[in-house]
């Protein structure tokens, strides 16, 4: 992509070409400041349009549009976030899902306590890592 021409310089070769005398085409005023005819073309369409004797969109309005896209794109990140928060915690609050049941509901009746479930002390004891198991009747 070629480089970009500072802003000074286009604003100079505009207000050339605006105020040419009769006779001086665009192409011309192009050829002397070593730019193509087009992008010439390109600048002064863009000036009418700032000056408003054209239609279309102002720079100023083209970075509040950009600016205000970007800020709908993350407003709606966050409305995501807080809709999946939303639906998370509900699922978390029906009865029999999520973590946040009350002790004095958990476990149901007719489930066995969690301190049942398992292993019994009484088998974990003879079960240990490679030692002998005791004897019941040791006096």
């Amino acid at each position: 992509m070629p480089k970009a021409y500072p802003k000074e310089f286009r604003d100079d070769v505009v207000a050339v070409a605006q105020r040419r005398e009769a006779g001086v085409t665009i192409k011309q005023i192009a050829e002397d400041f070593g730019i193509s005819e087009t992008c010439l073309q390109n600048w002064l369409r863009k000036a009418e349009i700032e000056a408003g004797s054209r239609p279309g969109t102002t720079a100023a309005e083209s970075a509040e549009l950009r600016d205000l896209r970007k800020r709908n794109r993350v407003l709606e990140q966050e409305n995501e976030v807080l809709r999946r928060a939303a639906a998370y915690l509900s699922q978390a609050n029906l009865p029999g899902k999520g973590s946040t049941r009350s002790p004095a509901s958990w476990p149901p009746t007719g489930y066995p306590s969690r301190s049942r479930v398992g292993c019994s002390s009484s088998l974990a004891s003879r079960i240990t890592d490679g030692w002998p198991t005791p004897s019941p009747n040791r006096n």
